[in-house]
């Protein structure tokens, strides 16, 4: 999918490749500052300000299972030989059952003259599910996505990092740096710099992302993903921005991808496609 032709292909086919997977539109200012938060009070949350960095960082995933649900918007900026192409998303996610719904759109100069409706897209445990996907797809129909199969293990592919893959990453934390406290929608939050390991995240996981990250680190060009981390005073993770980097025959391309959890507690509800929903037939290749 996405990896394969960064692989293979120029830096603007590249970006062109992402910009097809999708997602919503969210200005800048949205992902806020860089924020930080205090210890805790005694009232049995958790400390930020206490133990190790990269053990916080390694229980990030943990700590948003036990959150539950949270509304979430995405930002996925790719570059290469010249060509800035950003995708964005927004939608709600479940890290107890590893599900979500997020609306994805692409960005006006490479959805086409005539625009394209917003790609629907459904995440869950080894699979990725999208609706007007476009490429020959009927309109009425989904495409479904084994993500343990994908060379990116859908870090990428959708134009949306999975979220519980995005905390799942931080298990594979070294080299952190604590970078301050500050302010993020008016929360304050700790912000932390470190390298991602993609195959020590990968061994860590839980069993549902064990696969899509195991692909991972067999598909990806480079082991190392440096990231920023962002923790409320609770311990959960409210931004995290990870730089992934390929090597190709063409420019090296460059992608940041950005998430942003909000609203916990929200009760999510995913349900996925009957089988005669799935749309089987060939798709397109752009």
């Amino acid at each position: 999918m996405v990896v394969q032709q960064y692989r293979d292909g120029g830096g603007a086919r590249a970006v062109r490749a992402l910009a097809v997977a999708g997602v919503i539109a969210v200005t800048a200012g949205c992902f806020g500052g860089d924020g930080g938060s205090g210890a805790g009070d005694g009232s049995g949350r958790r400390s930020v300000t206490a133990g190790r960095p990269v053990d916080l960082l390694g229980q990030a995933a943990d700590v948003l299972v036990e959150a539950g649900g949270a509304e979430t918007r995405t930002s996925m900026e790719s570059a290469a030989g010249g060509t800035r192409v950003t995708i964005r998303g927004q939608g709600v996610y479940d890290f107890r059952r590893q599900m979500g719904r997020l609306k994805v759109v692409l960005p006006e100069d490479t959805a086409g003259a005539d625009g394209h409706r917003p790609i629907t897209e459904l995440l869950a445990p080894g699979a990725l599910y999208m609706k007007n996907r476009g490429a020959g797809v009927p309109d009425d129909k989904w495409v479904r996505i084994d993500t343990t199969t994908l060379k990116d293990g859908n870090l990428l592919t959708g134009g949306v990092t999975d979220p519980m893959a995005a905390a799942e990453l931080l298990r594979g934390a070294a080299d952190v740096s604590y970078a301050g406290e500050s302010e993020l929608a008016g929360v304050t939050v700790h912000h932390y710099r470190g390298v991602a390991d993609l195959g020590r995240a990968a061994r860590a996981a839980s069993p549902q992302s064990r696969g899509a990250l195991g692909a991972a680190a067999k598909g990806f060009s480079k082991d190392a993903v440096p990231f920023d981390a962002y923790l409320d005073e609770d311990g959960r993770l409210r931004k995290i921005r990870h730089r992934f980097t390929f090597s190709s025959e063409g420019p090296e391309v460059s992608v940041v991808s950005t998430l942003l959890l909000y609203g916990f507690g929200l009760p999510v509800t995913v349900t996925l496609p009957d089988e005669d929903a799935i749309y089987t037939g060939e798709i397109r290749q752009g």
